[in-house]
């Protein structure tokens, strides 16, 4: 069990390390620096909140740019916003062994999207979730697919890959609060698959977590105008529309320049009702002048109402950090 004051030293001293490691990638040639775009940082948790991150990762390179030579950049966003739990997407075992090794206050959960096979070891994609292993005990955990045979690795209708959806139910072990955190990336061709994606994520919500607070993280491929996003707005909030302290940015820019896309949102952090939205942060900013990814990273810090805290909602969610 870490504190506050003793996260804080984690997050600085880690986050130098990765900057001086990664100073080797300042020959790449993807300057972020030229577009000029809006650097929002990420600001220091607020009290109270359980910080939730969702970050589309991209499984191969990014204007030159590897997995390899992206790793410690990926690695240094995380440090710096040391979220509670996070679900990335597009994650390959390459990034998987590179995270696997160096977030050693995180455990995961995860599997190959198209085998259902340990990401590790296998050569697909999978949606894992991150969490404080200190923090947090895992109480149980799953996979399940975005078809019309959920329980086998399989494709959607007219879908372009196989897309699975991992969740993560956890409890605070000084505080006994428990929530589900669920991760997913929707097809990127057809529309009908993510259609049928948003009923499926949807419907297993409603059926297995139906009497604990949920938060689910995505990219969806389709914008607040989609009617997968609409499907899962039916229960869930959007947390960048909620939040009472917001800075935002679109958050898939392809490489290009991302004042061009500022307004274009397809990655979400959503949640029951059962939280408050204190903030929610777009993180645009890259290291050594490069991108992360093609997508930007973002996170929410929510607070769990008080009928749902062991200790009346008096900073449930503080107390074990």
């Amino acid at each position: 069990m870490f504190t506050l004051g003793m996260k804080r030293i984690i997050v600085f001293a880690l986050a130098i390390f990765a900057l001086f490691t990664n100073a080797t990638g300042k020959g790449n040639t993807d300057y972020c620096g030229d577009y000029d775009f809006p650097q929002i940082a990420a600001e220091k948790q607020m009290p109270c909140t359980c910080r939730i991150m969702s970050f589309n990762i991209r499984s191969g390179g990014v204007n030159g740019n590897t997995t390899y030579d992206r790793m410690t950049i990926g690695l240094s966003q995380i440090f710096e916003i040391m979220p509670d739990s996070f679900g990335l997407q597009e994650a390959t075992n390459v990034w998987m062994v590179g995270l696997d090794e160096r977030l050693v206050m995180y455990d995961w959960v995860g599997v190959d999207a198209n085998i259902g096979g340990d990401l590790l070891h296998n050569h697909g994609t999978g949606n894992p979730i991150f969490f404080l292993k200190t923090r947090y005990k895992l109480l149980d955990s799953g996979t399940f697919w975005l078809s019309d045979t959920p329980d086998e690795p399989s494709y959607g209708p007219g879908a372009a890959n196989i897309r699975a959806c991992t969740w993560v139910k956890l409890k605070n072990r000084l505080t006994g609060d428990v929530y589900v955190h669920v991760n997913s990336h929707f097809d990127h061709v057809s529309e009908e698959a993510r259609v049928l994606a948003g009923q499926i994520v949807n419907r297993y919500i409603e059926e297995h977590f139906s009497d604990v607070p949920v938060v689910f993280t995505a990219d969806l491929n389709t914008t607040e105008k989609g009617e997968a996003y609409a499907t899962m707005t039916q229960h869930l909030t959007d947390t960048r529309l909620a939040a009472k302290d917001c800075v935002s940015f679109g958050t898939f820019h392809g490489g290009h320049d991302p004042n061009q896309k500022a307004d274009y949102y397809i990655d979400f952090v959503l949640c029951s009702d059962d939280f408050e939205v204190a903030a929610y942060r777009t993180v645009t900013k890259g290291f050594n002048d490069r991108f992360t990814s093609d997508h930007f990273p973002i996170y929410a810090d929510l607070r769990l109402g008080k009928q749902n805290s062991v200790f009346g909602g008096i900073c449930s969610f503080d107390i074990a950090r």
